[in-house]
This record gives structure tokens, C-alpha cells and sequence, in this order.
């Protein structure tokens, strides 16, 4: 069945006009087979029209042009993942025309993909896929067995854990960005693109993130939610420890806040949690409520 057709540069330099045509087949023998065949040439000339020559793209190309076509709106971060997604995720599926995937060929690359990554990851991957045949094959709707999700164990550190880390980077240059951690909350990106014009008194106002970009460079962008746009209202004694400061609050970029930190809990002999679990909200809830125990300790280092 006719599909398009290609024009093709001639070693002269003159244009050749090629039809191209698509197939059909089964791998059901007989009259069975033939049937089906049959019915996917009926499928594909009806929505031909609609579809033009997206389908005749394999899915690896058609991830490429959903990212090249979304790299100015979507955040770096999430430009970064899509790729390394494409690049590795995507692999057994990349060459398959986007007219001939199946949800068969979806579900395979799936549980292989489930065998040695967290369900988190696998539904990324799979949210990729169900977003680029949206646009080019609609009428394909997934309906992909995915891992279930799995609850994190969180770790939440006591007040007399609290107490001791903020004792023992007191006067450090990690010192700001657990105290603004611990009793804001603010996340890693955030800490390291906060600006002194971002203060007010006591009020910090959270307006920025700093993330890696596809060339793995740090910079700093806008947040990518209005949730992410917000007024924090820091107690005098943190909002004491950037005064006098101008311009970014810390020098310190994200991946460094992590390697510092956790070097940190192992020299002070503390268990090992993330810096995020600093904002979690029992941890938030527990500080606040023993804020008064533990400012003379952390007024008097």
C-alpha cells in the first residue's frame, strides 16, 4: 500500500521522486493471518490522513523530536532524564517504527527494564513513551502491567540528632544550609540559588533553583511549579547567621551540599539520612517544636 513519497538528491544534483510503500503481514498462517493482515492495511489507510508520516518514524527518532521540540519550555533537569532515558532506557525499542509497536513490545522492554531499576524509574520510562505516542500515534492507548510503587523508608532523625549536627557545623560553611534545611524548608537547588536580595528580614522568599544542565553545567532557573514560587519565615537566630552577607547565601553547589553532608554525619558519628530528610515534615514539626531547647545550645556555639 502506498505510504509517501521520498525525494532523493541524484549524484548530478537532479531530484528523484520515490513512492514508498508499507507492507503487510502476519505470522499467523492461512486465512487467519491474512485477515489480520488485511485489517491492519484498512487501519493504516484510514488514518494515514491523520497521522502523515509520524508512524513511518522509528520511536527512537520520534523521542528526539518530542525532546528537541520541548527543550525550551521543559526544565533542564527533565531534559537531562528524557535523554538519559532515550539512551538508555528506550534501547530495545528504539528502532521500531512507531506503526508497529505494540503493546506487547511495551510490556517486554518493561519488565526488563524492572529487573535491576526502581519502580520510580520504570514508570518514568513508561510515562516517556505513553507522552510521545500521544502525539504521534493517538489512537494507541498503553495498558502496561508497571511495577508497584514502592513506600520509601525514610530515615527521621530525633532532636538530639538534630541538636548534635547543628552543634557540630556551627560556624562552618555548612552551617546556613542545614539551618535552612532543617527550619525553612528549603531543598538543595534552592539553598545553593538563594540570593541575598531574596531576604527580607526574616522572610526568605523562594524563587529559584539551581539545577545541571544537559552539558552538566549549574545554573539557575525559575522553579518549574507555583508551589515551588514561596515565602518562608526563618527565626531570628538563622536569619542572624546570613546577615552581613551579599549576594548568593552559599557557595556551595548541590552535589557538593550532599558529599559534604554526608561526610558530616559520618565524622560526628550520627546514622546516615539524606540532607532532604532534613525538610521532611515530622522532622519539621519535631524542630519547631523544641525550636526553644535548641536555640541557647546553638546561640551560645
Amino acid at each position: 500500500m502506498y505510504s509517501h513519497t521520498e525525494e532523493i538528491i541524484q549524484p548530478d544534483g537532479r531530484i528523484k521522486k520515490k513512492r514508498i510503500y508499507k507492507s503487510f503481514t502476519s505470522d499467523i498462517p492461512g486465512p487467519k493471518g491474512k485477515r489480520i493482515a488485511e485489517q491492519m492495511a484498512t487501519e493504516y489507510a484510514a488514518n494515514k490522513e491523520i497521522y502523515g508520516r509520524g508512524t513511518d518514524i522509528s520511536l527512537g527518532e520520534a523521542v528526539d523530536q518530542y525532546i528537541q521540540n520541548r527543550e525550551a519550555v521543559l526544565s533542564p533537569r527533565t531534559i537531562v532524564d528524557y535523554k538519559r532515558i532515550r539512551k538508555n532506557a528506550l534501547l530495545p525499542l528504539s528502532d521500531i517504527k512507531i506503526s508497529r509497536l505494540t503493546q506487547a513490545d511495551v510490556q517486554k522492554s518493561v519488565n526488563l527494564y524492572a529487573q535491576n531499576h526502581s519502580p520510580k524509574t520504570v514508570r518514568n520510562m513508561h510515562g516517556l513513551i505513553s507522552a510521545v505516542l500521544r502525539q504521534y500515534r493517538p489512537d494507541f492507548t498503553l495498558n502496561t502491567s508497571l511495577p508497584k510503587k514502592v513506600r520509601p523508608n525514610i530515615y527521621v532523625p530525633s532532636d538530639e540528632e538534630i541538636q548534635r549536627l547543628i552543634a557540630y557545623v556551627s560556624g562552618s560553611v555548612m552551617e546556613l544550609p542545614i539551618l535552612l534545611a532543617a527550619f525553612g524548608p528549603m531543598r538543595r537547588g534552592e539553598i545553593s540559588a538563594l540570593d541575598s536580595g531574596d531576604i527580607t528580614g526574616n522572610v526568605v522568599h523562594v524563587c529559584k533553583n539551581m539545577v545541571m544542565d544537559q552539558n552538566n553545567v549549574w545554573i539557575i532557573k525559575q522553579p518549574k511549579s507555583y508551589a515551588g514560587d514561596r515565602y518562608i519565615h526563618y527565626p531570628d537566630f538563622v536569619a542572624a547567621k546570613w546577615q552581613g552577607i551579599t549576594g548568593r547565601i552559599t557557595p556551595l553547589a548541590p552535589n557538593v551540599i550532599t558529599d559534604r553532608f554526608n561526610r558530616i554525619l559520618k565524622s560526628a558519628g550520627l546514622p546516615h539520612f539524606r540532607f532532604h530528610d532534613l525538610r521532611h515534615p515530622y522532622v519539621k514539626s519535631t524542630t519547631k517544636k523544641y525550636l526553644f531547647f535548641l536555640v541557647p545550645t546553638i546561640q551560645l556555639s
